[in-house]
């Protein structure tokens, strides 16, 4: 692991202990914005499906607490880190982080209010991070028995959506590209809840499993995705399809079939059962 940058590392385990004091669950980031703490079962010949029920750091946004006596330990394991990441989806906040990108030609901000213009909400004041890139991060709060999934560009291009199983990077974080900072008038804020119409696009209702008459088993239009995959894209086809079957909640039902199809392009059990296992750890299931 890198050198510790004992004041950054100090800096962020201050600033991840107050989130803490607040209810926000937290776990020690690297530089690169990534759980500083490695998997456990990194060195294990197959993927494992573990979100820390073996007792032991290392599984992501799994280990995030709030509780001062955990955080510090956390931290203790892992010096190096530099920054914090707050959970999403959890009570009692249940945190959305609503992504707001500037790289690209995309005007994700003005996407956005062109969403709130179209479906007749409005972007409420909130907390609002700004990242070294330009972008900012709008913390909003969703109602318990909704869950939001983790989303990249889905709503509007350079507009991403951390919910359920995913995390934001907190203000007093420092990144190989610089710090995470509250942007003015907001640090007093608390997270506003999340317009009903906002919510509906970015948790769309379940959609029933059962089969209807001339109509083929639901996410069968992923499996074919994957079969139609040519050398070079086969990893990256199976990655996305399972991305989006575990957003839609079918990822367990078509792991084997996805798994399956993987192999029939050329792709080993081992890759894809791999592949699928990352895109259930990025969808937080």
């Amino acid at each position: 692991m890198p050198a510790p940058d004992r004041h950054s590392a100090t800096l962020a385990l201050a600033h991840a202990l107050t989130a803490a004091e607040r209810g926000l669950p937290v776990i020690p980031l690297s530089p690169n914005k990534l759980p500083a703490l490695p998997s456990p079962h990194r060195d294990e010949p197959e993927p494992v499906a573990c979100h820390g029920e073996c007792g032991r750091p290392g599984h992501g946004v799994h280990d995030a607490t709030a509780d001062p006596k955990a955080v510090r330990a956390l931290f203790a394991a892992a010096p190096w880190a530099t920054g914090y990441g707050i959970a999403c989806g959890r009570p009692p906040h249940r945190l959305i982080g609503i992504d707001l990108d500037v790289k690209g030609p995309s005007d994700s901000l003005a996407a956005l209010q062109h969403l709130a213009l179209r479906h007749l909400f409005t972007i409420p004041d909130t907390v609002t991070v700004l990242t070294p890139s330009g972008g900012r991060h709008l913390w909003l709060t969703g109602p318990p028995e909704v869950v939001v999934p983790n989303s990249a560009g889905r709503l509007a291009p350079g507009i991403d959506v951390r919910g359920t199983g995913g995390y934001l990077v907190g203000p007093g974080s420092v990144s190989a590209h610089g710090a995470y900072r509250l942007a003015p008038g907001t640090a007093d804020l608390h997270p506003a809840p999340c317009p009903p119409a906002l919510l509906r696009l970015i948790a769309p209702p379940a959609r029933p499993h059962h089969l209807s008459a001339g109509h083929a088993p639901p996410g069968q239009g992923l499996v074919r995705f994957v079969l139609s995959a040519h050398e070079g894209q086969r990893n990256t086809r199976l990655f996305w399809a399972a991305c989006r079957a575990y957003e839609n909640g079918l990822g367990e039902e078509l792991a084997d079939a996805l798994t399956e199809a993987a192999v029939r392009t050329g792709l080993t059990a081992r890759e894809a059962r791999a592949t699928i296992a990352s895109a259930a750890r990025l969808t937080g299931h």
